[in-house]
């Protein structure tokens, strides 16, 4: 029994080092598509429209305003494709303000609330990152499935571990019927490869909550 127990836990924590190599290389990959077209072709679009905002176009305004409007679009279709990938700013602005700026672009889908309590400190630059996945995540699904008005996002941190909540006033789910679906595996994976523990707390027709902790001399965060 002993045997089996160590083979077990073996067998567990190279499970627990695949998803966390199999999520850093997805999230490099990302980074360094993201980065490109956040700085290269972002840049190149942003120089592109300066030289049309000035182009003499021998008084056509209209086809002035065209031009510039749909490069307008471009640029925004760029940021939006490059945080999609990766949060490029991320670790120089941090998780708190990466979220809030999250609540403001979905501001016009749904009404989110964020409370962060006093003395919460910046982590690593992975935690942070798989942590604003998973807000991503929920968000994403509370808004295409759920019929929810609000969202409440609550980061807090305590001497041993920091705890983060999610939820929601929508419809919920029953996790045994959908808990193979891409929605929950990726949210899932995420918590997995920050050495963390989750609780789901769904309420059919009331709400989904979902509840994660973080432990402080997390392991697997190098």
């Amino acid at each position: 029994m002993k045997e089996q127990n160590v083979q077990h836990e073996a067998e567990v924590l190279y499970q627990k080092n695949l998803v966390l190599e199999n999520i850093k290389a997805q999230e490099e990959e990302r980074k360094r598509i993201a980065v490109m077209i956040h700085d290269d072709m972002g840049n190149r679009l942003n120089i592109l429209s300066l030289w049309l905002n000035n182009l003499d176009t021998k008084g056509d305004e209209l086809i002035k305003k065209n031009i510039y409007g749909q490069m307008s679009a471009l640029i925004d279709s760029a940021r939006t494709i490059s945080h999609s990938l990766y949060p490029v700013n991320l670790e120089s602005v941090g998780l708190v303000l990466y979220i809030e700026e999250l609540i403001a672009n979905l501001s016009h889908k749904i009404n989110i609330s964020l409370h962060v309590a006093p003395g919460y400190k910046k982590k690593d630059i992975f935690i942070e990152v798989q942590l604003y996945r998973i807000i991503q995540e929920f968000t994403t699904n509370v808004i295409k499935h759920s019929e929810a008005t609000q969202l409440w996002i609550y980061l807090k941190d305590y001497p041993n571990s920091t705890v983060a909540i999610i939820s929601d006033n929508g419809q919920g789910f029953d996790y045994e019927l959908v808990k193979k679906g891409m929605g929950i595996k990726n949210i899932e994976s995420r918590v997995k490869s920050i050495n963390a523990m989750h609780k789901w707390k769904n309420v059919l027709n009331k709400r989904s909550r979902l509840i994660i902790k973080i432990p402080c001399n997390n392991e697997l965060q190098d």
